[in-house]
């Protein structure tokens, strides 16, 4: 018994005595932190409820979480006060349209990190990658630089060489991708209409296997543009069987927002069942006024497809109107072959496409009718004679041309030569409220970040105000949702989602993507009238543990890395 006790006392001894110390005796220090943000409330991205806490975060990772006060005394190379601040983690962009910028603009993405967005997640139908003939066309016409960047996506892990290359560029947020649905069919059929054959089939779930491989968060479809509306079912789930292996996910722009919204619902359920995958519904929306009672319903279909074991969700921008194309409100068709310019200058296919708008009689989604042309607010026109039309009503345009409201659209389009981005005031503001609460609603923009001291034209305001006008005017005005929740479905319900991994919650290990924004004063300022305007209120964004945004200005960094999905082989 003595033997034992002795042995005891020593091994307790040992474990008491001081650490050894290096010649001159003096202890080691832990290396400082980077940054010690203290006394803010801590709004960490899990949906509990907010806390006074204080954050350290040394090199890319958020090194310490604690309770106020903890770390008045840790040494830190900068200290910052965030007393009456919250703190959350960065917001995660599930639909974000910034892809462009990433690739050959200047990469701050202006716009959108100063909403406190530091990731960025693209694919919204279609990708620049994998790419081939039928996807890119004639290669000669784009300038040397961008021609041997595109050829790098012409190869077998093209799409992986897509994503390095925006990181490559300099990005200030992170960026991840879905793989593009008419993407997949383009490289295989071009701008061709009909089913594909078997040998197409192959090919085409060949090029989703190694999107996925190479990073890709699932396949997103977008199924009411051409090429990608000349997808039928069964050729999607083909697609997310191919994909079901890897983790991904089917994430739709659905056939229809509006007259078949319910039935579009069905399709979207149908391919995620019949899949295997799970299924993520874009900016869910009941479109035109006669299809506002649809939301509920829609909902509904949602809650009882959970209810049964499947697993769909959605997500949305907080806005009454949607934008696209002015081209969107001519049946799809009409631009098969990529031949809808021919089609609108010939005299016999013009009349034609006329008599479908005006007494439609294929199913698809015509934007004009839905909104009515009092609702359709014009205001992508580039060339200089068009410019006095830019930021006016579809129907105040064809009132001052003197034509009716669709001879003036085919007008413009042909003018221009290109889609005419459009806003379309389609929502109901009872239903946006109505979104918001659904447990699982997430955030997307829907958006490519601008830079308003450099931007061209109009643009939708939810590319600069998407997240604070949900803090500020659903959160804290209205009290629609708690800002906790409101936190949780801008990040840690988008990084579950899509299986990225340490991002998303204020969390020990985690990277260093942080927001401190200021809880009374969050708010969007950008107008359908006048968009390029910050939102205000977001003091401090960090991206990887780089400040974008300190006191509300952007820095210049671009630490942004590229995130990829779980089926990621590290090629």
């Amino acid at each position: 018994m003595r033997r034992a006790r002795a042995i005891c006392l020593v091994l307790f001894l040992a474990a008491c005595a001081p650490a050894a110390r290096p010649p001159g005796g003096v202890a080691p220090l832990p290396p400082p932190y980077d940054l010690v943000i203290s006394g803010g409330r801590i709004v960490d991205g899990t949906g509990a409820p907010w806390f006074y806490g204080d954050l350290a975060i040394r090199g890319d990772r958020i090194a310490r979480v604690t309770p106020s006060g903890l770390l008045r005394d840790a040494p830190a190379r900068e200290r910052m006060d965030a007393r009456g601040m919250v703190v959350a983690p960065g917001f995660i962009d599930i639909q974000g349209q910034s892809g462009g910028s990433f690739l050959f603009g200047d990469g701050r993405d202006v716009s959108k990190v100063t909403q406190g967005i530091t990731t960025e997640i693209l694919g919204e139908g279609g990708t620049p990658a994998p790419a081939n003939q039928r996807t890119v066309g004639d290669i000669s016409r784009l300038p040397p630089a961008r021609q041997a960047v595109v050829r790098a996506f012409m190869t077998p892990r093209g799409f992986s060489r897509w994503l390095e290359a925006m990181e490559r560029h300099g990005i200030s947020p992170n960026v991840g991708s879905f793989l593009g649905a008419a993407t997949v069919r383009q490289y295989v059929k071009g701008m061709a209409l009909g089913e594909p054959t078997p040998a197409e089939l192959d090919t085409m779930r060949a090029v989703v296997r190694r999107a996925m491989e190479d990073g890709a968060f699932g396949v997103a479809s977008a199924l009411i543009y051409p090429p990608g509306n000349f997808a039928g079912t069964p050729e999607l789930i083909q697609m997310a069987r191919a994909m079901a292996p890897y983790g991904g996910v089917y994430i739709t722009h659905m056939r229809s927002e509006a007259d078949q919204l319910l039935e579009a619902i069905d399709e979207a359920i149908r391919i995620g069942r019949e899949g295997g995958v799970p299924v993520e519904i874009y900016h869910l929306k009941a479109g035109g006024l006669r299809n506002w009672p649809k939301a509920a319903r829609a909902i509904a279909k949602i809650d009882s497809a959970r209810a049964a074991g499947l697993d769909v969700q959605a997500n949305m921008y907080p806005y009454i109107a949607g934008g696209t194309g002015l081209s969107s409100c001519l049946p799809p068709w009409a631009a098969a072959d990529d031949k809808l310019l021919d089609n609108l200058r010939d005299p016999a296919m013009r009349s034609k496409i006329r008599a479908e708008v005006m007494q439609q009689t294929t199913d698809w989604e015509n934007l004009c009718q839905l909104a009515t042309p009092d609702g359709v607010l014009v205001l992508g026109l580039l060339k200089p004679e068009n410019q006095v039309h830019a930021g006016k009503r579809l129907s105040e345009i064809a009132a001052a041309v003197g034509k009716d409201w669709l001879e003036t659209a085919v007008d413009l389009l042909l003018a221009e030569e290109q889609r005419i981005g459009t806003i379309y005031f389609m929502m109901s503001e009872d239903n946006v409220k109505l979104q918001l609460t659904q447990p699982w609603l997430k955030f997307g923009t829907d958006a490519g970040g601008a830079d308003p001291d450099s931007a061209r034209g109009l643009t939708h305001p939810r590319a600069y105000g998407t997240y604070p006008r949900i803090l500020g005017k659903y959160v804290r005005d209205e009290g629609v949702l708690t800002l906790e929740d409101a936190v949780r479905k801008a990040t840690s319900a988008v990084a579950t989602r899509l299986s990225i991994q340490d991002r998303g919650v204020l969390r020990e290990g985690f990277y260093a993507d942080v927001v401190v924004f200021d809880p009374t004063t969050i708010a969007d300022r950008a107008t359908f009238e006048e968009p390029h305007q910050l939102s205000v209120g977001v003091r401090d964004v960090f991206v990887n543990g780089v400040g974008v945004v300190r006191g509300g200005r952007h820095t210049g960094s671009r630490p942004g890395r590229v995130v990829r999905g779980p089926g990621y082989g590290g090629h």
